[in-house]
């Protein structure tokens, strides 16, 4: 059972293990040794321990993260202030090519069958509560099977998870707050026991907590934004989209631009993420930080949550502006759920998502009708999906299943995706890709990365795109693009 935490150490040490909880992590650490020389191969070890208190995950990942190493933060405020801050990483998984989810699903689930954790301690106790379950596997995966090959996005694979030394987990329902630590390991056949339970119990040591960043309110210096692309391109590209859709070629096409923010001095992607999490607390909020780069998101769309037999996803697709007027804010709102463009587009990406899911599933249900979601600068038409799996799938098998829907990709995807780049012209690297984290029973949860922007030192990369239909107008869609863009670029560009 995992044990209590938080308000255990020193005042400089508030996470460091005490007692049972050091002696528990030494046994599961003996005990992974011993099954890594009988097979020969490394074992993952892990210990969590509840938390007690007002803990920030985030706010502790990003004030603990020793230089250069790999840290992830994943927030949806909204939905009972749920977070995961993780750092460090004990294990790394990367793949390339169309099989690259497969292969990793697998390297995962050899990992997970072999793993010393909470089972070595009873039934499971803290998954009931609504938090993962031992360690994780965060990360995520590019649009395309061999995404990310350019040179800013060096750090991000086609397919890359890691299993954190360090992950924060919260959650709070019904008035309760749930808190988690867990600090893992990869135990190898000669390694020494007692100098990977010191490495460990000094990480829990080091941890604490501080505010994250703030966006300077009047920054000196100049802002260059620019197209990667002129916007014309963007246009053309729409064009020749709606004539192949008007042929019988499609019924349509995601085409994405790039916006680059030249900044005056280097990026804080915690002090951003800050600012994302307070603006837009419905979306998934997350950071994705491999060496000099990160990747900051602010995204509406859920690709899929596995709980137990549940799925659950989002079709989302269709937008418009919103405005500070009440009254034009409705009427905006009325006219998108009208406006049959956006109604096709809509149905395009929701009967795919249900034919997708109805194979593995006792039941899919969807709301017959879209509804609007509202976040900060923009509204979408949004149908929420749920099912009852049939047999047990796990989330990274769902995420394969789903990825990409037509709210990214395009209907059917077979002649869509070698369009893409033709016509984008862009290596989209993570964008609209998956990203989020699995436990080892198979559960997870994977956001589609969208209103979201690469840093890595002074520059900034942003992408917005739109999906394109029979009688989509050019010039509309580019000023589409420019209203999802607003999420991010006035944090950037002043």
């Amino acid at each position: 059972m995992p044990s209590s935490a938080g308000t255990r150490g020193a005042a400089g040490a508030p996470f460091a293990l005490e007692g049972v909880e050091r002696e528990r992590l030494g046994e599961r650490i003996g005990l992974a040794l011993r099954r890594a020389r009988s097979s020969g191969t490394p074992v993952l070890a892990s210990l969590t321990v509840s938390l007690a208190g007002e803990v920030d995950p985030s706010a502790v990942a990003c004030a603990s993260r020793r230089a250069g190493e790999p840290w992830f933060l994943f927030e949806q405020p909204d939905r009972g202030r749920r977070a995961l801050g993780a750092i460090g990483e004990a294990v790394e998984l990367s793949a390339s090519g169309p099989g690259r989810f497969a292969e990793l699903r697998e390297r995962w689930r050899a990992l997970s069958a072999s793993a010393v954790g909470e089972e070595a301690a009873g039934p499971r106790a803290l998954a009931p509560r609504g938090l993962p379950q031992g360690p994780l596997a965060i990360g995520g995966f590019a649009f395309a099977p061999g995404g990310g090959s350019s040179p800013h996005w060096r750090e991000f694979a086609p397919a890359r998870l890691s299993v954190p030394e360090v992950a924060i987990v919260r959650r709070e329902a019904g008035g309760e707050r749930l808190l988690a630590l867990t600090l893992a390991a990869l135990i190898a056949p000669d390694d020494d026991p007692g100098e990977r339970h010191a490495a460990l119990l000094a990480r829990a040591a080091e941890l604490r907590s501080a505010p994250l960043g703030l966006l300077d309110p009047a920054p000196t210096g100049r802002f260059q934004v620019t197209s990667a692309l002129a916007p014309e391109h963007y246009e053309q590209a729409v064009a020749r989209a709606v004539e192949l859709i008007a042929g019988g070629r499609l019924q349509k096409i995601v085409l994405a631009r790039e916006v680059q923010v030249h900044a005056p001095r280097e990026y804080d992607p915690a002090a951003i993420f800050a600012v994302l999490r307070e603006e837009f607390p419905s979306c998934f909020v997350f950071c994705a930080g491999r060496g000099s780069a990160a990747l900051v998101a602010a995204s509406p769309e859920l690709l899929v949550r596995r709980e137990g037999q549940r799925v659950s996803t989002l079709a989302l697709a269709g937008s418009s502006r919103r405005s500070a007027d009440p009254a034009v804010d409705a009427h905006l709102g009325e006219q998108l759920l009208r406006d049959p463009s956006y109604r096709e587009e809509h149905a395009i990406v929701a009967r795919r998502i249900e034919r997708t899911l109805r194979p593995h599933s006792v039941w899919v249900a969807a709301a017959p009708e879209p509804e609007l979601v509202r976040i900060a600068n923009i509204q979408h038409l949004a149908t929420p999906i749920r099912a009852q799996l049939a047999a047990p799938v796990e989330a990274l098998e769902l995420a394969a299943l789903m990825h990409p829907t037509p709210a990214v990709g395009g209907e059917p995807l077979s002649v869509a995706a070698p369009l893409i780049p033709a016509l984008e012209v862009l290596d989209r690297g993570w964008y609209s890709g998956p990203v989020g984290w699995t436990d080892t029973a198979g559960d997870g949860e994977f956001c589609v990365a969208l209103r979201c922007a690469l840093l890595d030192g002074a520059v900034a990369r942003c992408f917005a795109g739109n999906g394109i239909v029979r009688d989509s107008d050019p010039a509309r869609e580019l000023a589409e693009t420019e209203v999802k863009l607003a999420a991010l670029l006035p944090l950037l560009a002043s």
